[in-house]
């Protein structure tokens, strides 16, 4: 795993800069880094530490005292590391870790999920009640603008959208307005709720989608959205190329199947 790897290089580093430069090591003609390059360090270190917190999903509750201590306890422990005996130096065994961040992590996720969920329902609910929003069985609610033509996009077919996409609270997590052109993309490749709603309109449509988190990236959420988001897409199509089925390859003719 990348961020493990990551987790590893930052506390070898540390493990170095901690060791260098006892009081009782002979006079050599080697320097060591510059206070400047060890701050430098230090730092970077800490953005590799950061950079594991926030890409594994640990959240903002850490304790960042116990992460010191945890460090600092690492950093002094004696003997081989590789022993029982030095593991034993610790309140926590550090052959436990991939057990406990995985039931922290997960328990995380699931508040984060349950949350969102609850949120995610009561903005559904006030939307529902708006004019022109509807709701269709799967759970999407939608506000169509714009209706378009009769050509509307299904299963393998190729489309041409404009589209912004919003946590209900505003924030925008993904457009292609910045591109200047409209981004090409398969009917039947993207999240479920938005499937649904390239069905709605036609070639000239615009609509609004109200995507509840079942409908979009569910319970595991993905690297840039929540477990259990609802989402907002404002969404226009702009052409439709329907889908073709391949014509069969004249090698085939006669063979037995």
């Amino acid at each position: 795993m990348k961020t493990i790897k990551l987790f590893a290089a930052s506390l070898a580093a540390l493990l170095l800069l901690a060791s260098c430069g006892g009081s009782n090591d002979p006079k050599v003609d080697v320097q060591l880094p510059s206070s400047a390059k060890v701050d430098s360090v230090s730092y970077l270190v800490g953005i590799n530490f950061g950079y594991f917190i926030k890409a594994n999903g640990f959240g903002d509750k850490l304790n960042y005292a116990q992460i010191k201590k945890g460090m600092m306890d690492f950093i002094n422990a004696e003997g081989d590391m590789r022993s029982e005996e030095f593991n034993n130096q610790f309140k926590i065994k550090p052959d436990e870790m991939n057990r406990l961040f995985d039931e922290y992590i997960t328990a995380v996720r699931e508040y984060k999920g349950a949350v969102n969920k609850a949120k995610g329902e009561a903005f559904l609910a006030a939307k529902f009640n708006e004019s022109g929003v509807e709701k269709s069985e799967s759970g999407l609610v939608y506000k169509i603008l714009e209706k378009g033509n009769d050509v509307v996009a299904a299963g393998q077919d190729t489309v041409w959208v404009n589209y912004t996409g919003t946590l209900i609270d505003g924030t925008e997590f993904d457009s292609n307005k910045k591109a200047g052109e409209p981004v090409k993309m398969f009917a039947d490749r993207v999240i479920p709720g938005f499937t649904e709603g390239l069905g709605l309109i036609g070639e000239g449509g615009h609509v609004i989608l109200y995507i509840p988190g079942e409908l979009a990236y569910g319970e595991r959420g993905n690297q840039n959205i929540e477990p259990n988001s609802t989402l907002v897409f404002d969404l226009e199509v702009v052409r439709v190329g329907k889908y073709v089925e391949p014509a069969p390859d004249p090698k085939d003719k006669g063979k037995k199947k």
